[in-house]
C-alpha cells in the first residue's frame, strides 16, 4: 500500500494562543520546514501549517500566516546542542543479556541528523547497516541533576526516530574504540515528521517497517527505562538544554538495509518517518 503524505504526518489537533501563553485542546504537533527560504518552525493543523514566531522552547506564540503541507519542505523537528542515546533499552532486545543497571547512554554527532523523507546514505565501505526505530525525546529546559518527578516538566516532546546503525563497526573484527562512525556516521540520525506534545510518552506503539513488512513493534510502555528516569540520570551528570535530543532505545531485532529499500518508524500520535535507503555515490 503506498503511504500518502497525509498519513505520514497523521491527524492534527489544533492549538491556540494569545501573546506568549498557548491553550492546548489535546497533543499539538510541531513541525519544522522551508517554502522558498529560511527554516521555521510551525503548528499542524490538517493540511496547513501556522507559523511559530519567537522560541519554541521558550516564549513564543501561533501566528496567523499560514503554509500548506504540499507546498513546503519537512525538516527534522530540532536544531539540538547535542544528541544523546540509549542502548539496551528493551527486553526484547536484550536477549540473553543481563538488563544494565541505569540506562547506557551514547552521544550520536548532530551531524547525523537527517530529514524526514530525505535518504539514509550508506558509507561506501559499510556491509552491515540496521535501522533501529525509536521514540526520541526532546528537552524543553535547561536541567541539572533533577528527579524523575521534576523530568516530566522537562520533557517538551516527542517526536519518531531511526538510530541507524553499522554493525561491524559497533561489535565486529572492525569496532572502533567508540560508536563515532558506527552510529554517527552523516544521514544515520532521521527523526521527525513532527514534534509532538501532550501525548502520553510513557504508552505509545512503535513500529517500524521495511519496504512495508512490520519488522519492529512494541508499546513504549516496555521501555526498561522510561523517558523520565532516562532524563533525571542523564541530568546527573551532564546538563540537558533546550532543544536537545535523546533517542531511548530499540525494541526487538533489528536487520541489515540495503540500497534501495525504504524504512519507516510509525509512533502512535506522531506519524510516520519514512526514508529511502541509497548508497554513497
Amino acid at each position: 500500500m503506498k503511504t500518502t503524505r497525509r498519513q505520514v504526518i497523521g491527524a492534527a489537533l489544533t492549538t491556540t494562543a494569545a501573546g506568549a501563553a498557548q491553550t492546548q485542546t489535546g497533543p499539538v504537533k510541531y513541525v519544522r520546514y522551508t517554502k522558498g527560504g529560511a527554516a521555521a518552525w510551525g503548528v499542524l493543523e490538517g493540511e496547513s501549517i501556522r507559523e511559530v514566531r519567537g522560541d519554541l522552547y521558550g516564549n513564543h506564540r501561533v501566528g496567523g500566516v499560514k503554509a500548506k503541507l504540499s507546498e513546503v519542505k519537512l525538516l527534522a523537528p530540532g536544531n539540538p546542542p547535542k544528541i544523546l542515546a540509549v542502548g539496551l533499552n528493551y527486553k526484547s532486545h536484550l536477549g540473553n543479556r543481563v538488563p544494565p543497571p541505569m540506562p547506557e547512554i551514547f552521544y550520536k554527532p548532530i551531524t547525523c541528523q537527517q530529514d524526514p523523507e530525505a535518504a539514509i546514505v550508506l558509507p561506501r565501505d559499510s556491509t552491515n547497516v540496521h535501522y533501529e526505530g525509536e521514540l526520541v525525546i526532546a528537552i524543553g529546559k535547561r536541567a541539572s541533576n533533577i528527579t524523575k518527578e521534576q523530568a516530566k516538566d522537562v520533557i517538551f516532546g516527542v517526536t519518531c526516530g531511526n538510530d541507524v546503525s553499522e554493525r561491524e563497526w559497533q561489535n565486529g573484527a572492525k569496532k572502533d574504540l567508540q560508536w563515532w562512525r558506527a552510529k554517527g556516521a552523516d544521514t544515520f540520525g532521521p527523526y521527525g515528521p513532527c514534534l509532538v506534545r501532550g501525548l502520553n510518552y510513557g504508552n505509545l506503539l512503535l513500529q517500524t517497517r521495511l519496504n512495508g513488512k512490520v519488522v519492529q513493534k512494541q508499546s513504549t510502555s516496555d521501555l526498561l527505562y522510561d523517558c523520565e528516569t532516562i532524563v533525571s540520570v542523564v541530568s546527573r551528570y551532564v546538563t540537558l538544554t533546550p532543544g536537545d535530543l535523546i533517542f531511548t532505545g530499540t525494541p526487538g531485532s533489528t536487520a541489515k538495509m540495503s540500497p534501495g529499500d525504504t524504512v519507516e518508524v510509525e509512533i502512535e500520535g506522531i506519524g510516520v518517518l519514512k526514508n529511502k535507503v541509497t548508497a554513497a555515490s
